[in-house]
């Protein structure tokens, strides 16, 4: 089989990189093609990039939708250490079987000879070049220059794609998703990809980093709607960290690790929930809360107390309720993939300096209120919680 490797940031996938899949296939030179989002993109380096699993299940929603069997999405680069260099990706995913092709713009030519082991690149891969609109380089020039450095090695063949003059960098700027298609609109509008995704901007460089490999190590750990849930809560208690004037960097990782231990079997989560609180967590439901901190102690390196306690309490809550320990409770509840029906007074009350712990205070409520209609027994943390928001009962 002939397949076509199309690898990229696709921060957000857009028509112009559809139009560049479709070109490649009709183009009779590849049998399949596999796109390979970058886990970390060695011309794109910090928080440039939206952390790698947004961008793998966008791409992934996307190309599902608008494609069949020959097309398909890879996350080799989840499981590669350090920078995802193309020759390393490579090395990974050929065989012997196979014959590969590497699909991109011919505008990489000029530059090809100076990407990381680009003689190694060649030894897979034939390049699999396609003239982009706008795109003046001289195809045959190149070819012959390339050849005067890597001789027999290199291979290049080319075809037409439709044109689209687009730059995922202006999707991001301005916001406009015309020319994005649509399940990859909706999974931006979703998660607020480019609206709390950058709070990021306003972390330290290196809390920045740590969220960016922290989402790339829990990607084997936790499924597609869990790992993003988490994500998306650390953004967005980043964002009403700065509201309130805290510690971003500190709701930044709280926020993003405290679904850490969700997915781990009972057993462990049990062993790591005793070893943080002792008995104090006991049901299935909650288990995940306190070893969800002892895990990112033990794994992740996590040393500081406010957000490891923030991490154990985001579920329960408890008396003496810190900033940040509230941050992250309410942005559990409020991240912006939860469709609740009674979120929009509280996300209104969450904008504001004034009125945040308003929105603690409905959210807590509400919390409350669905145990009673539903029978089930509160926490003692969350009547302590509960005690100092409103007296004896809440109102």
């Amino acid at each position: 089989m002939r397949i076509g490797f199309f690898g990229g940031s696709f921060d957000p996938i857009h028509n112009g990189h559809i139009s560049m899949i479709e070109g490649a296939l009709r183009s009779g030179a590849v049998d399949k093609v596999v796109v390979i989002p970058a886990a970390r993109n060695s011309f794109k380096r910090g928080r440039t990039l939206s952390a790698a699993p947004y961008r793998f299940y966008m791409v992934k929603e996307t190309l599902d939708d608008l494609f069949g069997e020959n097309v398909e999405v890879s996350d080799a680069e989840m499981f590669i250490d350090g920078i995802s260099y193309t020759a390393t990706t490579l090395e990974r995913l050929c065989t012997e079987k196979d014959e590969y092709y590497w699909i991109c713009g011919s505008d990489i030519l000029p530059t090809f000879d100076k990407w990381r082991d680009p003689g190694k690149i060649l030894s897979y891969v034939t390049l699999l070049v396609a003239k982009r609109p706008g795109d003046t380089t001289d195809i045959e020039h190149e070819k012959e220059r390339l050849q005067d450095i890597f001789g027999d090695l290199l291979r290049v063949e080319a075809f037409d794609i439709k044109g689209y003059e687009e730059a995922s960098s202006r999707i991001r700027s301005d916001g406009d998703l015309s020319n994005v298609p649509a399940k990859a609109a909706e999974f931006i509008k979703t998660h607020d990809l480019y609206g709390s995704g950058k709070a990021i901007y306003d972390a330290s460089d290196s809390a920045a980093e740590a969220f960016l490999e922290y989402a790339i190590a829990m990607y084997p750990l936790l499924k597609k709607k869990r790992l993003l849930h988490t994500l998306n809560v650390g953004l967005l208690a980043a964002r009403y960290a700065k509201l309130l004037g805290s510690d971003i960097d500190k709701a930044l990782i709280a926020g993003c690790l405290h679904d850490c231990a969700k997915e781990l079997p009972v057993e462990q989560q049990t062993e790591l929930a005793k070893r943080r609180c002792g008995d104090l967590f006991t049901h299935e439901r909650l288990l995940h809360s306190p070893a969800g901190a002892e895990y990112a102690k033990e794994v992740f390196g996590i040393e500081d107390e406010e957000i490891l306690d923030a991490i154990t309490y985001h579920t329960t809550g408890r008396g003496g309720m810190t900033v940040l320990d509230k941050i992250v409770y309410l942005a559990d509840k409020l991240e912006p993939a939860r469709t609740y029906a009674d979120l929009t007074d509280m996300r209104a009350y969450a904008g504001s300096k004034e009125t945040f712990d308003e929105a603690v205070r409905l959210c807590l409520a509400s919390v409350l209120d669905k145990f009673e209609r539903k029978g089930i027994g509160v926490h003692p943390l969350s009547l302590e919680f509960a005690s100092e928001l409103f007296g004896d009962k809440p109102s």
